[in-house]
């Protein structure tokens, strides 16, 4: 019997990945609409739920927690497994990079403990759940990331618009790899442990490493040169998203990367695409949205 997917967030950036690898593998997947679905019922006729709800970074202290305690609600009385996305928000400024499952989550930071409290609310209450965590994604429309809302657009003109060190390295997950990892995974949920947090480890790359395979992707030099905070920084007082962007800019001064030795060990075959091949298919590189 074919199992049926409620994906939440279905028309975000991880929802829709997730759905269209889950449908390719043959899953019935539908979608959930806040303005009219009931969430316990859409739960009680889905075998397995996959959280894409991502609020706005300046709703997250608003929302992020009352949808979380809903959801459990929902999963616990209809012992339903979840499948969400996951980020490196709860390591902190922790050095020991790279980070996998048993890294110390000490984020002290206000977005960072949120997610902390998040995770341990659903881990707590009993619930079979595989996290997919990854870096920043790498999706291939416009999507309002840092790659294509900062960093990408100036590459046309010979660089790109780095908000950090660039000697660090940054994760980075292309979205169609970490949603195909994803629904291989779900084919497997009933043999993976009650908690399985699962690094997709991506592209661990420098800045310069990134403006290089940019500069190949568009045949051209292309150079990371700093972006200017100071515009965030002038508007952040009257700018609930600036203050949060603030916030997390510690990300991008020392090294972020995932591990990917616990994907490796339950898919070895499992290989990610060429960081060039991922560039070229992602806004706004692609020729579809080139300027």
């Amino acid at each position: 019997m074919t199992k049926s997917i409620l994906i939440l967030g279905s028309s975000g950036r991880f929802g829709r990945h997730m759905g269209e690898q889950l449908r390719a593998q043959g899953y019935q997947v539908r979608g959930f609409d806040r303005a009219q679905d009931d969430l316990a019922t859409a739960v009680a006729q889905s075998d397995i739920v996959v959280n894409g709800w991502n609020p706005k970074y300046q709703h997250w202290f608003r929302d992020v927690m009352p949808l979380t305690k809903n959801l459990i609600s929902a999963l616990k009385t209809h012992n339903r497994p979840l499948i969400m996305a996951g980020n490196v928000y709860g390591y902190g400024e922790n050095p020991n990079a790279p980070w996998g499952p048993s890294s110390d989550q000490m984020a002290i930071n206000p977005m960072g403990k949120l997610r902390i409290e998040m995770e341990t609310a659903i881990r707590d209450a009993g619930i079979k759940t595989l996290i997919l965590r990854s870096g920043d994604y790498l999706d291939r429309t416009a999507s309002g990331n840092w790659f294509d809302s900062f960093i990408a657009p100036p590459a046309f003109k010979g660089h790109l618009s780095y908000p950090g060190n660039p000697n660090a390295r940054h994760a980075w997950g292309f979205l169609p790899d970490v949603a195909r990892a994803g629904a291989i995974l779900v084919d497997m949920l009933d043999d993976l442990p009650q908690w399985t947090d699962m690094p997709i480890a991506g592209y661990g790359v420098t800045g310069h490493e990134l403006a290089a395979a940019v500069g190949r992707v568009l045949d051209r030099p292309v150079v990371a040169k700093p972006m200017s905070w100071i515009p965030i920084q002038i508007a952040s007082p009257v700018w609930p998203l600036g203050r949060r962007l603030l916030e997390m800019r510690y990300l991008w001064s020392h090294d972020h990367v995932l591990d990917d030795a616990p994907l490796r060990q339950i898919l070895p075959d499992f290989t990610m695409t060429p960081l060039d091949q991922a560039l070229a298919q992602c806004a706004p590189l692609n020729e579809k949205t080139r300027p």
